[in-house]
């Protein structure tokens, strides 16, 4: 289901409409097994992961969104998002998935506005800095929370999602609206900002990521270290598949600034019919040891499965 304008008018504290479910459908009406990243196996051969690219400002598609939507963060912030179709950008209608093609990123999820509302909350508490940082946002789709980093001064952004298309009909028409409201020649002040497309599994080849080759959490020899990377990543609704989970982790710690990054994490507590879910990927982080976790929200409002927002940095 593209997003069909279910999220207008509404804010970060919550939809003030109920929200769909997450949920796949399949534009043929016929079963298909999962490909690449979703842990199912149909006995149909995997689709290979598309090559991880760097896709510039200037790429922006010529299929544009028709209307823009305010999305209320509080009263002093409100972020604009575009609304595209499946079918115009993809050929597919009323489908969420198509796998090795499309991720479901043309679509407004709930976790990106519990994300900024998190975010929001931090920087009001004084327990967020984002003034000058390096922000990475994972699975970004729309981009707000990435966009809202951008509008609190950091001075770095990074978006990525699985899909290129996504971010040349959808990511960089938010962006610009946003921050390049003042200039729209593509500077946006301090701020500089990047794209990139394709699956978890290559984009470290592209992002910033920290200087060593071997895992800079488990080689032993962290003491009195500083790596580069990201000082905050951010990622909404990434956790849904379950084989995707560990390529995931890897690249966050791979990206995330040691010691002292921070992830921000939203998403359903459970996704059905997938495998995986906040609790699936907090297992994973526990299980590994070289982070600890932090609850900061829970939402039960009856509109969607229980949803929850994690803080994860390193110990």
């Amino acid at each position: 289901m593209e997003d069909t304008g279910a999220a207008k008018n509404t804010t970060a504290t919550g939809p003030t409409s109920a929200s769909p479910l997450f949920s796949f459908s399949n534009p043929g009406g016929s079963s298909f097994g999962f490909g690449f990243g979703f842990g199912f196996d149909s006995g149909a051969p995997s689709v290979p992961p598309p090559p991880a690219v760097e896709v510039q400002l200037s790429e922006e598609s010529p299929v544009a969104a028709a209307s823009l939507d305010p999305v209320v963060v509080d009263d002093s912030l409100t972020i604009y998002k575009g609304r595209v179709s499946t079918s115009d950008v993809f050929g597919v209608k009323d489908s969420d998935l198509v796998p090795g093609k499309y991720e479901g990123g043309l679509k407004l999820w709930e976790g990106s506005l519990d994300l900024m509302k998190a975010l929001n909350y931090d920087i009001k508490e004084g327990r967020l800095l984002l003034e000058g940082k390096r922000v990475l946002e994972l699975g970004c789709g729309h981009g707000l929370p990435g966009i809202f980093a951008g509008l609190k001064s950091a001075g770095l952004i990074h978006f990525q999602d699985f899909n290129a298309e996504v971010l040349k009909c959808l990511t960089i028409p938010n962006v610009k609206v946003n921050l390049f409201k003042e200039s729209p020649e593509g500077t946006c002040g301090s701020r500089s900002v990047g794209f990139f497309a394709g699956d978890w599994s290559e984009m470290d080849k592209l992002l910033l990521c920290g200087d060593a080759e071997k895992d800079k959490t488990t080689s032993g020899d962290t003491e009195d270290k500083i790596y580069n990377g990201y000082d905050v990543i951010l990622m909404a609704e990434t956790v849904y598949a379950l084989s995707s989970l560990p390529n995931l982790y890897k690249l966050i710690k791979k990206c995330l600034h040691y010691p002292g990054g921070v992830v921000y994490m939203a998403g359903k507590k459970h996704y059905f019919g997938v495998g995986g879910g906040t609790r699936q990927f907090l297992r994973l982080v526990e299980e590994d040891g070289v982070m600890q976790t932090e609850r900061l929200n829970d939402v039960a409002d009856g509109s969607s499965n229980v949803r929850e927002v994690w803080k994860f940095s390193f110990k």
